[in-house]
């Protein structure tokens, strides 16, 4: 899947993040395709970020590789909302920066 030419982006860089929700994320990479400022990667969840998380949301986990997706890169993100269309477990929302 290639990259989008030009994305309808809404914001400067840095006004909106993206976060991703572990408990729904599988690590598919739809958001890595789409994202035209290279914000997320897909990686081996933190042990920080696995810990917390309930019996079900780790064997769901354990079944797709221990993949999800971060945000090196979210102070680039400009709030097109490709991500979050193409995320198909609906794992990634829109916030503003802290």
């Amino acid at each position: 899947m290639s990259k989008p030419a030009e994305a309808n982006c809404k914001q400067l860089p840095g006004v909106i993040v993206p976060v991703v929700n572990f408990k729904r994320c599988e690590g598919k990479a739809d958001c890595v395709a789409v994202c035209p400022e290279n914000v997320f990667e897909i990686r081996r969840i933190d042990a920080a970020d696995y810990q917390p998380l309930g019996p079900l949301n780790k064997f769901k986990l354990r079944v797709h590789g221990m993949q999800v997706a971060y945000t090196p890169n979210a102070d680039a993100c400009r709030a097109c909302g490709l991500c979050v269309t193409a995320c198909p477990e609906k794992a990634i929302s829109l916030t503003r920066a802290a």
